[in-house]
Protein backbone atom coordinates (compact mmCIF):
# COMPACT_ATOMS: atom_id res chain seq x y z
CA UNK A 1 0.00 0.00 0.00
CA UNK A 2 1.23 3.60 -0.95
CA UNK A 3 1.09 5.76 1.80
CA UNK A 4 -1.08 9.06 0.50
CA UNK A 5 1.26 12.41 1.09
CA UNK A 6 -0.05 15.73 1.53
CA UNK A 7 3.37 17.90 0.11
CA UNK A 8 5.93 17.39 -2.11
CA UNK A 9 9.39 16.66 -0.43
CA UNK A 10 10.37 20.11 -1.21
CA UNK A 11 7.82 21.96 0.27
CA UNK A 12 9.01 23.96 2.67
CA UNK A 13 8.61 22.45 6.60
CA UNK A 14 5.57 22.90 8.86
CA UNK A 15 7.50 22.29 11.56
CA UNK A 16 8.06 25.55 12.67
CA UNK A 17 5.10 28.43 13.48
CA UNK A 18 6.96 30.60 11.07
CA UNK A 19 4.36 30.05 7.94
CA UNK A 20 4.75 31.21 4.51
CA UNK A 21 1.29 32.81 2.83
CA UNK A 22 0.55 29.96 1.09
CA UNK A 23 0.59 27.57 4.18
CA UNK A 24 -1.87 30.56 5.22
CA UNK A 25 -3.78 30.52 2.30
CA UNK A 26 -4.46 26.76 2.79
CA UNK A 27 -5.48 26.73 6.21
CA UNK A 28 -7.70 29.98 5.41
CA UNK A 29 -9.81 28.23 2.30
CA UNK A 30 -10.01 25.30 4.61
CA UNK A 31 -11.21 27.30 7.29
CA UNK A 32 -13.99 28.98 5.25
CA UNK A 33 -15.01 25.45 4.08
CA UNK A 34 -15.40 23.72 7.95
CA UNK A 35 -17.39 27.31 8.92
CA UNK A 36 -19.61 26.94 5.93
CA UNK A 37 -20.25 23.67 7.09
CA UNK A 38 -20.86 24.24 10.54
CA UNK A 39 -22.61 27.17 10.04
CA UNK A 40 -25.42 25.00 8.37
CA UNK A 41 -26.16 22.75 10.99
CA UNK A 42 -27.34 25.57 13.13
CA UNK A 43 -27.68 28.35 10.74
CA UNK A 44 -31.92 27.48 9.30
CA UNK A 45 -33.51 26.94 12.95
CA UNK A 46 -34.33 30.23 13.40
CA UNK A 47 -35.42 30.36 9.66
CA UNK A 48 -37.90 27.41 9.83
CA UNK A 49 -41.59 28.83 10.82
CA UNK A 50 -41.09 32.12 7.98
CA UNK A 51 -40.19 28.38 5.87
CA UNK A 52 -43.35 26.50 6.78
CA UNK A 53 -44.90 29.66 6.27
CA UNK A 54 -43.72 30.45 2.57
CA UNK A 55 -43.68 26.77 1.42
CA UNK A 56 -46.99 25.59 3.31
CA UNK A 57 -45.07 22.91 5.08
CA UNK A 58 -46.66 20.47 8.23
CA UNK A 59 -44.27 20.59 11.42
CA UNK A 60 -43.35 17.08 10.59
CA UNK A 61 -42.51 18.03 6.77
CA UNK A 62 -40.37 20.91 8.36
CA UNK A 63 -38.65 19.17 10.82
CA UNK A 64 -36.70 17.02 8.35
CA UNK A 65 -35.24 20.34 6.64
CA UNK A 66 -33.06 20.34 9.50
CA UNK A 67 -33.24 16.56 9.74
CA UNK A 68 -32.30 16.28 5.69
CA UNK A 69 -29.01 17.82 6.26
CA UNK A 70 -28.34 15.91 9.57
CA UNK A 71 -28.81 12.60 7.58
CA UNK A 72 -26.58 12.92 4.84
CA UNK A 73 -24.10 14.78 6.74
CA UNK A 74 -23.49 11.99 9.78
CA UNK A 75 -25.14 8.78 7.50
CA UNK A 76 -22.11 9.35 5.25
CA UNK A 77 -19.03 11.07 7.13
CA UNK A 78 -17.10 7.54 7.42
CA UNK A 79 -17.60 6.22 3.47
CA UNK A 80 -16.16 10.72 3.02
CA UNK A 81 -13.36 10.16 5.41
CA UNK A 82 -12.23 6.88 4.03
CA UNK A 83 -12.94 8.42 0.30
CA UNK A 84 -10.04 11.39 0.99
CA UNK A 85 -7.64 8.65 2.06
CA UNK A 86 -8.09 6.61 -0.88
CA UNK A 87 -9.04 8.57 -3.90
CA UNK A 88 -6.70 11.77 -2.81
CA UNK A 89 -7.77 14.49 0.08
CA UNK A 90 -7.98 17.72 -2.35
CA UNK A 91 -9.52 15.70 -5.02
CA UNK A 92 -12.08 14.69 -2.86
CA UNK A 93 -12.47 18.46 -1.21
CA UNK A 94 -12.45 19.98 -4.34
CA UNK A 95 -15.29 18.07 -5.99
CA UNK A 96 -17.50 17.77 -2.37
CA UNK A 97 -17.09 22.23 -2.30
CA UNK A 98 -18.31 22.50 -5.76
CA UNK A 99 -21.35 20.62 -4.96
CA UNK A 100 -21.93 21.66 -1.52
CA UNK A 101 -22.05 25.62 -3.70
CA UNK A 102 -24.49 24.18 -6.51
CA UNK A 103 -27.20 22.50 -3.52
CA UNK A 104 -27.25 25.77 -1.36
CA UNK A 105 -27.71 27.49 -4.24
CA UNK A 106 -30.34 24.98 -5.50
CA UNK A 107 -32.21 25.59 -1.58
CA UNK A 108 -32.50 29.14 -1.73
CA UNK A 109 -34.38 29.07 -5.23
CA UNK A 110 -36.93 26.06 -4.77
CA UNK A 111 -40.74 26.82 -4.39
CA UNK A 112 -41.45 23.00 -3.09
CA UNK A 113 -40.83 21.31 0.34
CA UNK A 114 -39.63 18.18 -1.39
CA UNK A 115 -36.93 19.88 -3.06
CA UNK A 116 -35.91 21.59 -0.34
CA UNK A 117 -35.07 19.16 1.59
CA UNK A 118 -33.08 17.17 -1.45
CA UNK A 119 -30.93 19.79 -1.49
CA UNK A 120 -30.60 20.00 2.48
CA UNK A 121 -29.70 16.37 2.10
CA UNK A 122 -27.29 17.15 -1.22
CA UNK A 123 -25.82 19.96 0.88
CA UNK A 124 -25.14 17.52 4.00
CA UNK A 125 -23.30 14.65 1.59
CA UNK A 126 -21.10 17.36 0.73
CA UNK A 127 -20.55 18.29 4.02
CA UNK A 128 -20.01 15.05 5.03
CA UNK A 129 -16.64 14.75 2.10
CA UNK A 130 -15.67 18.09 2.84
CA UNK A 131 -15.35 18.11 6.66
CA UNK A 132 -12.57 14.79 6.69
CA UNK A 133 -10.72 15.88 4.02
CA UNK A 134 -10.41 19.42 5.25
CA UNK A 135 -9.06 18.25 8.79
CA UNK A 136 -6.86 15.58 7.42
CA UNK A 137 -5.31 18.08 4.78
CA UNK A 138 -4.45 19.86 7.88
CA UNK A 139 -3.32 17.07 9.87
CA UNK A 140 -0.91 15.37 6.90
CA UNK A 141 0.37 19.33 6.03
CA UNK A 142 1.16 20.68 9.33
CA UNK A 143 3.96 18.56 11.38
CA UNK A 144 2.49 16.87 14.35
CA UNK A 145 2.84 19.21 17.66
CA UNK A 146 2.86 22.88 18.02
CA UNK A 147 2.28 23.65 14.27
CA UNK A 148 -0.31 21.22 14.16
CA UNK A 149 -2.00 22.33 17.12
CA UNK A 150 -1.67 25.94 16.18
CA UNK A 151 -3.49 25.16 13.02
CA UNK A 152 -6.34 22.89 14.17
CA UNK A 153 -7.09 25.40 16.83
CA UNK A 154 -7.63 28.03 14.84
CA UNK A 155 -9.67 25.16 12.30
CA UNK A 156 -12.14 24.19 14.91
CA UNK A 157 -12.28 27.78 16.22
CA UNK A 158 -13.60 28.41 12.93
CA UNK A 159 -16.07 25.41 13.36
CA UNK A 160 -17.21 26.19 16.32
CA UNK A 161 -17.71 30.21 15.37
CA UNK A 162 -19.74 28.79 12.76
CA UNK A 163 -21.93 26.60 14.69
CA UNK A 164 -22.92 29.57 17.58
CA UNK A 165 -23.05 32.43 14.60
CA UNK A 166 -25.32 29.93 12.89
CA UNK A 167 -28.14 31.55 15.37
CA UNK A 168 -26.76 34.83 15.23
CA UNK A 169 -26.26 35.29 10.89
CA UNK A 170 -30.32 33.27 10.66
CA UNK A 171 -31.83 36.01 12.76
CA UNK A 172 -30.12 38.31 10.70
CA UNK A 173 -30.72 37.40 7.25
CA UNK A 174 -34.19 35.90 8.40
CA UNK A 175 -35.51 39.48 8.89
CA UNK A 176 -34.71 40.27 5.58
CA UNK A 177 -35.63 36.86 3.99
CA UNK A 178 -35.37 33.00 4.90
CA UNK A 179 -33.96 31.87 1.15
CA UNK A 180 -30.94 34.51 1.86
CA UNK A 181 -29.74 32.10 4.87
CA UNK A 182 -29.18 29.48 1.88
CA UNK A 183 -27.95 31.74 -0.86
CA UNK A 184 -25.56 33.45 1.69
CA UNK A 185 -22.93 30.33 1.68
CA UNK A 186 -23.12 30.21 -2.14
CA UNK A 187 -20.21 33.41 -2.75
CA UNK A 188 -18.29 32.34 0.18
CA UNK A 189 -18.33 28.45 -0.99
CA UNK A 190 -16.93 29.58 -4.85
CA UNK A 191 -14.70 31.93 -3.39
CA UNK A 192 -13.15 29.12 -1.34
CA UNK A 193 -13.45 26.76 -4.52
CA UNK A 194 -10.99 29.29 -6.83
CA UNK A 195 -8.38 29.52 -3.83
CA UNK A 196 -8.42 25.98 -3.24
CA UNK A 197 -7.31 25.05 -6.59
CA UNK A 198 -4.70 27.01 -6.57
CA UNK A 199 -3.57 26.81 -2.69
CA UNK A 200 -4.27 22.72 -1.70
CA UNK A 201 -1.33 20.80 -1.75
CA UNK A 202 -1.76 17.98 -4.36
CA UNK A 203 -2.34 14.46 -2.32
CA UNK A 204 -1.63 11.00 -3.96
CA UNK A 205 -4.36 8.46 -3.50
CA UNK A 206 -3.84 5.20 -1.80
CA UNK A 207 -3.95 2.51 -3.83
CA UNK A 208 -5.31 -0.38 -2.03
CA UNK A 209 -4.36 -3.42 -2.76
CA UNK A 210 -6.68 -6.36 -2.98
CA UNK A 211 -9.55 -3.81 -3.90
CA UNK A 212 -12.17 -1.67 -1.76
CA UNK A 213 -13.85 -2.71 1.36
CA UNK A 214 -17.53 -2.52 -0.77
CA UNK A 215 -19.34 -4.26 1.91
CA UNK A 216 -18.14 -2.58 4.78
CA UNK A 217 -19.08 0.85 3.07
CA UNK A 218 -22.00 -0.26 2.46
CA UNK A 219 -22.99 -1.62 5.59
CA UNK A 220 -21.03 1.19 7.78
CA UNK A 221 -22.77 3.92 5.71
CA UNK A 222 -26.38 1.90 5.89
CA UNK A 223 -26.27 1.61 10.00
CA UNK A 224 -25.44 5.22 10.40
CA UNK A 225 -28.02 6.29 7.92
CA UNK A 226 -31.04 4.21 9.65
CA UNK A 227 -29.38 5.18 13.21
CA UNK A 228 -30.08 9.26 11.98
CA UNK A 229 -33.25 8.62 11.08
CA UNK A 230 -34.84 6.33 13.38
CA UNK A 231 -33.90 8.31 16.20
CA UNK A 232 -35.12 11.75 13.70
CA UNK A 233 -38.59 9.69 13.27
CA UNK A 234 -39.35 8.26 16.70
CA UNK A 235 -40.49 11.18 18.12
CA UNK A 236 -43.44 11.19 15.30
CA UNK A 237 -43.31 7.40 15.11
CA UNK A 238 -43.24 6.42 19.06
CA UNK A 239 -40.32 5.43 20.87
CA UNK A 240 -41.77 1.84 21.83
CA UNK A 241 -43.48 1.67 18.41
CA UNK A 242 -43.57 -1.45 16.54
CA UNK A 243 -41.87 0.77 13.76
CA UNK A 244 -38.93 2.18 15.58
CA UNK A 245 -38.33 -1.04 17.79
CA UNK A 246 -37.88 -2.63 14.35
CA UNK A 247 -35.82 -0.16 12.85
CA UNK A 248 -33.47 -0.22 15.43
CA UNK A 249 -33.72 -4.09 15.53
CA UNK A 250 -32.24 -3.76 11.69
CA UNK A 251 -29.29 -0.66 13.35
CA UNK A 252 -28.18 -3.26 15.44
CA UNK A 253 -28.07 -6.42 12.87
CA UNK A 254 -25.77 -4.26 10.60
CA UNK A 255 -23.88 -2.46 13.18
CA UNK A 256 -23.02 -6.44 14.20
CA UNK A 257 -22.69 -7.25 10.03
CA UNK A 258 -20.34 -3.78 9.90
CA UNK A 259 -18.15 -5.06 12.74
CA UNK A 260 -18.06 -8.49 11.68
CA UNK A 261 -16.63 -7.68 7.69
CA UNK A 262 -13.92 -4.78 9.23
CA UNK A 263 -12.48 -7.32 11.89
CA UNK A 264 -12.22 -9.87 8.85
CA UNK A 265 -11.44 -7.80 5.59
CA UNK A 266 -7.97 -7.08 4.62
CA UNK A 267 -8.21 -3.48 4.25
CA UNK A 268 -11.39 -2.20 6.19
CA UNK A 269 -13.24 0.90 5.40
CA UNK A 270 -12.64 1.15 9.64
CA UNK A 271 -9.15 -0.25 11.04
CA UNK A 272 -10.83 -1.07 14.32
CA UNK A 273 -7.50 -1.09 15.90
CA UNK A 274 -7.83 2.87 16.12
CA UNK A 275 -9.52 2.79 18.85
CA UNK A 276 -6.83 1.33 20.97
CA UNK A 277 -5.44 4.77 20.83
CA UNK A 278 -6.91 5.78 23.98
CA UNK A 279 -7.29 9.46 23.09
CA UNK A 280 -9.11 8.94 20.08
CA UNK A 281 -11.62 6.65 21.39
CA UNK A 282 -12.59 9.22 24.16
CA UNK A 283 -12.52 12.02 21.94
CA UNK A 284 -15.06 10.47 19.92
CA UNK A 285 -17.15 9.93 23.03
CA UNK A 286 -16.61 13.11 24.15
CA UNK A 287 -17.46 14.82 21.18
CA UNK A 288 -20.60 13.07 20.94
CA UNK A 289 -21.89 13.78 24.66
CA UNK A 290 -20.48 17.77 23.82
CA UNK A 291 -21.96 18.39 20.66
CA UNK A 292 -25.44 16.72 21.68
CA UNK A 293 -25.99 18.16 24.40
CA UNK A 294 -25.23 21.52 22.72
CA UNK A 295 -27.67 20.80 19.72
CA UNK A 296 -30.35 19.80 22.51
CA UNK A 297 -30.08 22.63 24.72
CA UNK A 298 -29.61 25.09 21.67
CA UNK A 299 -33.15 23.76 20.44
CA UNK A 300 -34.95 24.25 23.93
CA UNK A 301 -33.18 27.69 24.45
CA UNK A 302 -34.85 28.81 20.55
CA UNK A 303 -38.07 27.54 21.73
CA UNK A 304 -37.94 29.33 25.02
CA UNK A 305 -36.85 32.40 23.78
CA UNK A 306 -39.47 32.58 20.53
CA UNK A 307 -42.04 31.09 21.83
CA UNK A 308 -42.30 31.86 25.55
CA UNK A 309 -40.35 34.97 26.12
CA UNK A 310 -41.76 36.11 22.35
CA UNK A 311 -38.26 37.40 21.01
CA UNK A 312 -38.09 37.93 17.68
CA UNK A 313 -35.13 36.59 15.17
CA UNK A 314 -33.03 39.79 15.65
CA UNK A 315 -33.14 39.78 18.67
CA UNK A 316 -32.29 36.49 19.61
CA UNK A 317 -29.82 36.43 17.22
CA UNK A 318 -28.24 39.48 19.16
CA UNK A 319 -28.57 37.70 22.43
CA UNK A 320 -26.74 34.74 21.31
CA UNK A 321 -23.80 36.69 19.71
CA UNK A 322 -21.84 37.04 23.27
CA UNK A 323 -20.74 32.87 22.69
CA UNK A 324 -20.08 33.40 19.32
CA UNK A 325 -17.81 36.23 19.87
CA UNK A 326 -15.70 34.51 22.49
CA UNK A 327 -15.23 31.69 20.41
CA UNK A 328 -14.29 33.81 17.58
CA UNK A 329 -11.81 36.00 19.51
CA UNK A 330 -10.32 32.74 21.22
CA UNK A 331 -9.08 31.89 18.09
CA UNK A 332 -5.56 33.61 17.88
CA UNK A 333 -4.65 31.99 21.54
CA UNK A 334 -5.67 28.18 21.33
CA UNK A 335 -2.55 26.77 19.63
CA UNK A 336 -0.21 28.39 22.87
CA UNK A 337 -2.38 27.21 25.45
CA UNK A 338 -3.14 23.51 24.09
CA UNK A 339 0.83 23.61 23.75
CA UNK A 340 1.28 24.78 27.28
CA UNK A 341 -1.57 22.56 28.99
CA UNK A 342 -2.14 19.52 26.57
CA UNK A 343 -5.58 18.58 25.49
CA UNK A 344 -5.74 16.34 28.75
CA UNK A 345 -6.22 19.51 30.72
CA UNK A 346 -8.28 21.70 28.33
CA UNK A 347 -11.05 19.40 27.77
CA UNK A 348 -12.48 18.96 31.29
CA UNK A 349 -12.06 22.63 31.90
CA UNK A 350 -14.09 23.29 28.78
CA UNK A 351 -16.67 20.41 29.66
CA UNK A 352 -16.91 22.05 33.10
CA UNK A 353 -17.65 25.21 31.99
CA UNK A 354 -20.90 23.83 29.61
CA UNK A 355 -21.93 21.63 31.85
CA UNK A 356 -22.45 24.81 34.17
CA UNK A 357 -24.00 26.61 30.97
CA UNK A 358 -26.71 23.87 30.56
CA UNK A 359 -27.15 23.87 34.71
CA UNK A 360 -27.32 27.42 35.11
CA UNK A 361 -30.24 27.39 32.36
CA UNK A 362 -32.79 25.16 34.60
CA UNK A 363 -33.32 28.57 36.25
CA UNK A 364 -35.73 29.40 33.36
CA UNK A 365 -39.19 31.06 34.55
CA UNK A 366 -41.61 32.90 32.65
CA UNK A 367 -40.12 36.34 33.19
CA UNK A 368 -36.73 35.61 33.18
CA UNK A 369 -34.40 38.73 32.52
CA UNK A 370 -31.22 38.30 29.78
CA UNK A 371 -28.45 39.08 32.13
CA UNK A 372 -29.66 37.15 34.87
CA UNK A 373 -29.98 33.61 32.77
CA UNK A 374 -29.05 34.01 29.31
CA UNK A 375 -26.38 36.34 29.48
CA UNK A 376 -24.07 33.59 32.00
CA UNK A 377 -25.18 30.92 29.87
CA UNK A 378 -23.70 32.56 26.39
CA UNK A 379 -20.61 33.49 28.23
CA UNK A 380 -20.09 29.93 29.85
CA UNK A 381 -20.75 28.41 26.66
CA UNK A 382 -18.04 30.70 24.83
CA UNK A 383 -15.64 29.59 27.11
CA UNK A 384 -16.47 25.74 27.32
CA UNK A 385 -16.57 25.53 23.55
CA UNK A 386 -13.17 27.63 23.23
CA UNK A 387 -11.25 24.97 25.26
CA UNK A 388 -13.25 22.03 24.31
CA UNK A 389 -13.83 21.71 20.78
CA UNK A 390 -9.92 22.59 19.16
CA UNK A 391 -8.68 19.81 22.11
CA UNK A 392 -11.18 17.32 21.29
CA UNK A 393 -10.26 17.58 17.62
CA UNK A 394 -6.70 17.70 18.36
CA UNK A 395 -6.99 14.54 20.62
CA UNK A 396 -8.96 12.78 17.75
CA UNK A 397 -6.05 12.50 15.49
CA UNK A 398 -3.39 12.64 17.99
CA UNK A 399 -0.81 9.69 17.19
CA UNK A 400 -2.79 8.97 13.98
CA UNK A 401 -0.55 7.27 10.81
CA UNK A 402 -1.03 9.69 7.67
CA UNK A 403 -2.95 7.35 5.63
CA UNK A 404 -5.43 7.07 8.45
CA UNK A 405 -6.12 10.56 8.63
CA UNK A 406 -8.93 10.95 6.59
CA UNK A 407 -10.69 7.87 8.93
CA UNK A 408 -9.91 9.45 12.60
CA UNK A 409 -11.17 13.00 10.99
CA UNK A 410 -14.73 11.15 10.00
CA UNK A 411 -14.85 9.36 13.11
CA UNK A 412 -14.76 12.18 15.12
CA UNK A 413 -17.40 14.55 12.66
CA UNK A 414 -19.59 11.33 12.57
CA UNK A 415 -19.79 11.28 16.51
CA UNK A 416 -20.40 14.94 16.26
CA UNK A 417 -23.06 14.41 13.88
CA UNK A 418 -25.04 11.23 15.57
CA UNK A 419 -24.59 12.67 18.82
CA UNK A 420 -26.26 16.31 17.56
CA UNK A 421 -28.69 13.95 16.31
CA UNK A 422 -29.46 11.66 19.21
CA UNK A 423 -29.00 13.90 21.74
CA UNK A 424 -31.63 16.58 19.98
CA UNK A 425 -34.15 13.94 19.31
CA UNK A 426 -34.14 12.61 23.54
CA UNK A 427 -34.72 16.55 24.53
CA UNK A 428 -37.38 16.65 21.99
CA UNK A 429 -39.24 13.77 23.03
CA UNK A 430 -38.66 15.16 26.78
CA UNK A 431 -40.13 18.36 25.86
CA UNK A 432 -42.76 16.58 24.20
CA UNK A 433 -43.97 14.03 26.95
CA UNK A 434 -43.60 17.23 29.48
CA UNK A 435 -45.55 19.62 28.27
CA UNK A 436 -48.21 17.29 27.86
CA UNK A 437 -49.39 18.64 24.97
CA UNK A 438 -50.68 21.83 26.12
CA UNK A 439 -49.01 25.55 25.07
CA UNK A 440 -49.71 27.11 28.56
CA UNK A 441 -46.71 28.99 29.80
CA UNK A 442 -46.28 26.55 32.49
CA UNK A 443 -46.81 23.34 30.09
CA UNK A 444 -44.06 25.07 28.26
CA UNK A 445 -41.83 25.18 31.29
CA UNK A 446 -42.77 21.88 32.31
CA UNK A 447 -41.33 20.51 29.33
CA UNK A 448 -37.83 22.82 28.97
CA UNK A 449 -36.86 21.84 32.06
CA UNK A 450 -37.00 17.79 31.49
CA UNK A 451 -35.05 18.30 27.99
CA UNK A 452 -32.32 20.77 29.60
CA UNK A 453 -31.72 17.97 32.70
CA UNK A 454 -31.46 14.84 30.18
CA UNK A 455 -28.52 17.47 28.16
CA UNK A 456 -26.55 18.36 30.99
CA UNK A 457 -26.24 15.04 32.22
CA UNK A 458 -25.27 14.26 28.76
CA UNK A 459 -22.43 16.83 29.06
CA UNK A 460 -22.05 15.84 32.57
CA UNK A 461 -21.65 11.89 30.75
CA UNK A 462 -18.46 13.97 28.57
CA UNK A 463 -16.98 15.78 31.06
CA UNK A 464 -16.49 12.01 33.29
CA UNK A 465 -14.72 10.35 30.27
CA UNK A 466 -13.02 14.06 29.68
CA UNK A 467 -11.48 13.98 33.24
CA UNK A 468 -10.90 10.15 33.39
CA UNK A 469 -8.48 10.69 29.95
CA UNK A 470 -6.86 13.64 31.66
CA UNK A 471 -5.95 10.88 34.88
CA UNK A 472 -4.82 8.53 32.29
CA UNK A 473 -2.48 11.27 30.52
CA UNK A 474 -1.17 12.39 34.10
CA UNK A 475 -0.33 8.91 35.06
CA UNK A 476 1.61 8.48 31.79
CA UNK A 477 3.48 11.62 32.19
CA UNK A 478 4.71 10.48 36.32
CA UNK A 479 5.23 7.05 35.63
CA UNK A 480 8.79 6.39 35.14
CA UNK A 481 9.71 3.88 31.97
CA UNK A 482 11.81 1.35 33.76
CA UNK A 483 15.33 0.82 31.84
CA UNK A 484 15.96 -2.97 31.88
CA UNK A 485 19.50 -4.03 32.61
CA UNK A 486 21.66 -5.19 30.24
CA UNK A 487 24.58 -7.11 30.84
CA UNK A 488 26.36 -6.03 27.95
CA UNK A 489 29.76 -7.43 26.62
CA UNK A 490 33.05 -6.19 27.47
CA UNK A 491 33.75 -2.71 24.52
CA UNK A 492 35.33 -4.25 21.67
CA UNK A 493 34.86 -7.92 22.44
CA UNK A 494 33.86 -9.78 19.58
CA UNK A 495 30.20 -10.06 21.00
CA UNK A 496 30.18 -6.25 21.28
CA UNK A 497 30.65 -5.63 17.67
CA UNK A 498 28.59 -8.35 16.76
CA UNK A 499 25.50 -6.94 18.91
CA UNK A 500 26.00 -3.34 16.84
CA UNK A 501 25.76 -5.22 13.81
CA UNK A 502 22.71 -6.74 14.78
CA UNK A 503 21.31 -3.77 15.82
CA UNK A 504 22.16 -2.16 12.71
Amino acid sequence: MTTATATPPDAPSTSGLNWNPRLWGTLIVLCAAMFLDALDVSMVGVALPSIGSDLHLSTATLQWVVSGYVLGYGGLLLLGGRAADLLGRRRVFLVALGVFAAASLAGGLVDDGGLLIAARFLKGVSAAFTAPAGLSIITTTFAEGPARNRALSIYTTCAASGFSLGLVLSGLLTEVGWRWTFLMPVPVALLALVFAVRLLPRSVEERAKGGYDVLGAITGTATVLLLVFTVTEAQGAGWLSLRTLGSLLVVTALAATFLRVESRTAHPLVRLGIFRNGSVARANVVAFAMTGAYGGFQFVVTLYLQHLLGWSALEMALGLLPAAALIALSAPFMGPIVDRFGTGRLLPIGLVSLVAAFALFLRLDEHSSYPGLVLPSMLLLGVGFAFAFPSVNIAATDGVADEEQGLASGLVNTAIQVGTAVVLAGATAMITAGSAGGDSPQAQLDGYRPALMFVTVVALVGLVVAAAGALVDRRRRTTPVPVPDYDYPPAGSTAARAEVLTER
